[in-house]
């Protein structure tokens, strides 16, 4: 098999050639059709994120074909199209994950090569309308976007949705899932061709968060978002509550730009505001995630497809995030 590995710390993958893969008890082998990147990958290869112990093949998503089963596992999965679930260990509460959760791709080898050994518990059956890229590309941003809008976020049609800094996989799914429902949607970005892109897939219109006040003209233009769907965390986090309807929700899947400056504990009690972590999802996420994706017949939004020898050019792409949707790998 070949594997694209992280050698060390803020140095490309390095192409290896490894031996076959066996299934341990429990366990099947996958061969890799396709596979994509998340922000995880790239926060890995630059050393900024916890628990890195190499060499280890990177990849949280992946779809294929079983090749193999171990013992305990029933045949019938043998020769089956599956994707991946890259949540490990998530435990018996639905609303917390357990202490042992973790992600596939780190620490156990990932979805970077031409096979990988995955438990049996983390296939679904790939979905019929969905090639092989596009099931690639919806585990991990589509699960945590899931968890966000319906576990967390209590979404329901008709409710007014503000989607902060449309354009990364979970916030691009996030948009595509909850007008899939009947939701009214609304971005922000400081991307204008970004804004222009959501509109393309269902948006309502966007407004660039650089901008002094752009939440003052949302609410004048629009008025306060039901749910708030954000990443981003930071200076921006005051403008958010402000923003939000009275009884409103903000869901926050990451703090990519870091702690809040500040909470307005007046706001957060007067407006009766809830504020609600969210990360990754349940198997039961997973599952309804890839059921909604079939029932309405949901695309995911790939920007761009590499080879697999070619994940380093589309992780080095990710600094700077021009993307809009999922890098995926073709791996053949």
């Amino acid at each position: 098999m070949k594997a694209m590995t992280l050698v060390g710390k803020k140095v490309p993958l390095e192409l290896q050639q490894r031996v076959d893969l066996t299934p341990d008890p429990g366990q099947v082998i996958v061969k890799l059709n396709a596979a994509a990147l998340n922000r995880r990958d790239y926060w890995i290869t630059v050393g900024l994120y916890p628990g890195i112990k190499p060499p280890v093949v990177l990849g949280s998503d992946g779809a294929g074909i079983v090749s193999s089963c171990g013992d305990g596992v029933d045949g019938v999965w043998e020769g089956q199209e599956v994707i991946l679930n890259p949540g490990i260990g998530w435990g018996e509460d639905p609303a917390v994950q357990s202490d042992q959760f973790h992600i596939l791709g780190l620490p156990e080898d990932g979805t970077f090569a031409s096979e990988v050994a995955v438990s049996v518990e983390q296939l679904h059956r790939k979905p019929d309308c969905l090639t092989w890229e596009q099931s690639a590309a919806i585990p991990l941003a589509g699960t945590t976007a899931y968890r966000a809008l319906f576990s967390q976020g209590n979404v329901k049609s008709g409710e007014k949705i503000l989607v902060t800094g449309i354009g990364g996989g979970v916030a691009t799914f996030a948009l595509q899932f909850a007008t899939a429902i009947g939701a009214e949607v609304w971005v922000s970005s400081s991307s204008v061709a970004k804004i222009d892109r959501a509109i393309s897939l269902g948006a309502k219109g966007g407004f660039d968060y650089r901008e002094e006040g752009w939440e003052k003209r949302f609410a004048a233009t629009v008025g306060s978002p039901d749910l708030i769907i954000d990443s981003a965390g930071g200076p921006g986090y005051a403008a958010l509550m402000g923003l939000a309807a009275p009884g409103g929700r903000i869901i926050n899947y990451g703090a990519t730009a870091g702690a809040p400056e500040s909470i307005d504990m007046f706001k957060l009690f007067w407006k009766q505001l809830r504020l609600q972590g969210s990360t990754m999802g349940s198997p039961d996420d997973f599952s309804n995630m890839v059921d909604l994706v079939e029932k309405c017949q949901i695309e995911p939004v790939i920007d761009a497809v590499y080879t697999l020898e070619d994940v380093n050019q589309a992780i080095d792409q990710m600094r700077s995030s021009p993307q809009f949707g999922k890098y995926v790998l073709e791996i053949s």
